[in-house]
Parts: structure tokens; C-alpha cells; sequence
């Protein structure tokens, strides 16, 4: 089988909100997905808006995936992340967009983040995004200025989550701000797994959903070389 390639797309964002939150990607969000890319034998691949080392969150030592990240090559090229504007998604199977808090303050707004979704989705590529990183998709319009979320399944960190978490933080609320483009939400329960795929967009609502959510872009992938 010829491998595929995946691009992880970071954010550069260090700090949020009016009392200067520290933030970055949210650790596990980058490591649980990768640890299920590399077991299946798919390339990773990283870029950021800035390129360089994109600033990290939450890590947490006790966690064998996390741990194996950190000491992994994976994580050396991450430190290097390509500057997304100098990269055609187009040559990549799939994207995928890690949350935490940083997302809400760069790929939220980042003209070369909503060119690369669009790049990706009329390539005929797999586009993806766990809790926070389907920001990502706020704000893309298709050709005809239709929101690219208009009637589509997605899911996200919700309002219900966001209020115990960062809701003092962020600049709006990302379930609200998806709903708003069209988008057809879906939820479960406070910090419980969900993954929704709608064909090639596929979203996770949380940082216990990026493994599911990676499992599914295999499960693709696979199914796309057969």
C-alpha cells in the first residue's frame, strides 16, 4: 500500500483572552491522533500559520501516548513546523486540526488556514478537526459564498464545556459560531467521546475524541487504497 500522508495544521497562538491565558495545542489532541496515525502506518506531517515550534498545552507525563510523543521524532519535526502558506494541502491525504485555547485566537481568523480547508476539500481530501480546531472551518465560504458548514454534520468543544472551561477566555463560543454558518451540531455529554463523519469532514468534540476521530481518517484512508 502506498503510504499516506497526513498534515496536522497548529496553531501559533501562546496566550488568550483578556487575562493573557497561557494556551497553545492541546497536548493530547496532537499525541492520541498521531499515536493511531503512526501505528497504521501513515505519514505525519505538521505546519502552522507562523512555522516554527507552535506552543504547547496541557501536557501531561502520566500519559504513555503523550509521553511517546514527546520522545518521538514526530514531536522533533513538529518543532519545525512548515509555514502553511508555503505548503498545497493538495499533496496530503488528509488535514487535520488539533484544538485547545491557541485555535480560537490564529486559525480562527487565518486567511491561508480557511484557503488550505477549501485547497483540501476541493482536492478530494479528508478535512478534520478535534474540539477546538474545527474554528478552522468558521468563515470558509465555497465558490458561490455559500458557508462551507451550511447543512453540515459537525461536532466541537461545546457551549456546555467551554462554560466550565475557557469561557471567560475565548472570543466567542465555537458550537454557537457553527450553528450560526449552517452547521448541523451534534453533541454528547460533558468531556465524552464523539466523533461525527459526514462523508470526507470529519470532527471529534474533545480531547477523549481524537483517537476515535484518527481511528475513523484510517478507517478512509484504508478504505480509499483498497
Amino acid at each position: 500500500m502506498t503510504v499516506k500522508h497526513v498534515l496536522f495544521v497548529l496553531t501559533n497562538t501562546a496566550q488568550i483572552g483578556p487575562q493573557q491565558r497561557r494556551t497553545g495545542y492541546f497536548f493530547a489532541e496532537v499525541a492520541h491522533p498521531w499515536e493511531v496515525l503512526d501505528h497504521a502506518g501513515i505519514a505525519v506531517e505538521f505546519a502552522s500559520p507562523l512555522g516554527g515550534t507552535p506552543p504547547e498545552d496541557a501536557y501531561d507525563e502520566t500519559d504513555p501516548a503523550q509521553r511517546a510523543f514527546r520522545e518521538s521524532d514526530a514531536f522533533r519535526r513538529m518543532e519545525r513546523s512548515r509555514k502553511l502558506s508555503e505548503i498545497d494541502v493538495a499533496d496530503y491525504d488528509a488535514i487535520f486540526f488539533p484544538g485547545g485555547l491557541g485555535p480560537m485566537g490564529d486559525i480562527a481568523t487565518d486567511p491561508d488556514v480557511k484557503q488550505a480547508v477549501l485547497r483540501a476539500w476541493n482536492a478530494g481530501k479528508i478535512v478534520s478537526a478535534v474540539c477546538h480546531g474545527p474554528v478552522a472551518f468558521a468563515g470558509v465560504k465555497l465558490e458561490d459564498g455559500t458557508p462551507f458548514l451550511k447543512g453540515r454534520r459537525v461536532t466541537s468543544f461545546s457551549n456546555a464545556e467551554e462554560d466550565g472551561y475557557a469561557k471567560a477566555d475565548v472570543p466567542f463560543l465555537l458550537e454557537s459560531a457553527l450553528v450560526d454558518e449552517g452547521a448541523r451540531y451534534e453533541k454528547a455529554g460533558l468531556w465524552e467521546a464523539k466523533v461525527v463523519v459526514d462523508g470526507r469532514l470529519m470532527t471529534g468534540q474533545n480531547p477523549a475524541s481524537g483517537a476515535p476521530l484518527a481511528r475513523e481518517i484510517v478507517t478512509a484512508l484504508k478504505r480509499e487504497a483498497a
